[in-house]
């Protein structure tokens, strides 16, 4: 239910309340006449334009402050990592000081031994599982078999190209 408003008065009787024609009775502000309001005076524009001049002196300044620090932290890192290396070679160094180790390295790398020591190099020291099996023994009986013979040479020759391990001489067959 809304409320129908009064007909105009000829009376200057008031209702208690002023009448403002600049703001609606809805309860929305008039924006017109809050910019309006505003006065701008020397000290404020002056002011205003000082702290505008200053964003634009300092914003680049300090852009180049973050960028420079960060270059700093960069360049400490890379001394840090340059310190550690140059500690790194010079325990290397000090090792190669000792005459014990120059022979341990010379015996490891060289192979060199001292005068009257025999040294076994162990070949076969693959894992059991990388070892080709056992072959089983041929038997004297021919079979045919319902195979396609090419996809069977095919994977024997793939077989034996990837093979890991190569097989030592077998010992040959006599002749029939």
């Amino acid at each position: 239910m809304s409320r129908r408003p009064a007909p105009p008065s000829s009376s200057p009787r008031t209702t208690g309340r002023t009448a403002d024609r600049s703001r609606p009775e809805t309860g929305t502000i008039d924006v017109r006449g809050w910019v309006s309001g505003i006065r701008l005076s020397t000290f404020m524009v002056i002011m205003l334009s000082l702290v505008v001049l200053g964003a634009w002196v300092l914003v680049p300044t300090l852009g180049t402050y973050i960028e420079q620090r960060q270059k700093i932290a960069a360049l400490e890192q890379a001394v840090h990592v340059s310190e550690e290396r140059i500690a790194e070679l010079k325990g290397e160094r000090d090792r190669w000081n000792d005459p014990a180790y120059i022979t341990t390295q010379a015996r490891e790398r060289l192979y060199y031994v001292k005068p009257g020591e025999i040294v076994y190099l162990v070949d076969n020291d693959l894992d059991p599982d990388a070892l080709p099996r056992e072959q089983e023994p041929v038997s004297g009986e021919l079979k045919e078999r319902e195979a396609d013979w090419m996809p069977q040479i095919l994977r024997t020759l793939a077989a034996s190209g990837l093979a890991q391990t190569a097989t030592g001489p077998e010992t040959e067959a006599p002749a029939p």
